[in-house]
């Protein structure tokens, strides 16, 4: 099954609004039997990370944390060169496809569902 995108960023949406289209849509797609999801946040207009993003990777560090997700990778880090690239690509390696792979985009968080 190929990676699923959930945008956050289309709309311009509030931080809350974010948060919970990414916890439903995460929700539906773990059910329905996904197993690969990259998440578009974006960087932020302010140029040290916007507010989408920041929340997003505190939401999924939690969720990691009580096992709802098996691993996130931060698109910075999605990439050969990097430990939890390589990791995440070991549990997944749908992921070595991805365009990202490599390109070091911070506007992205890639996840592996438990």
């Amino acid at each position: 099954m190929a990676t699923v995108v959930i945008n956050l960023e289309k709309g311009r949406p509030k931080v809350e609004s974010a948060i919970l289209k990414l916890k439903l849509e995460l929700t539906t797609l773990k059910r329905i039997g996904v197993k690969t999801v990259k998440i578009i946040h974006g960087y932020g207009s302010s140029g040290t990370g916007g507010a989408i993003r920041l929340a997003t990777r505190q939401f999924l560090c939690d969720q990691l944390k009580t096992n709802v997700i098996k691993a996130y990778c931060p698109g910075e880090n999605f990439g050969p060169f990097e430990n939890a690239g390589r990791q995440i690509v070991a549990m997944a390696p749908v992921l070595h496809k991805d365009p990202d792979w490599g390109r070091q985009n911070d506007g992205v968080t890639v996840v592996v569902l438990s």
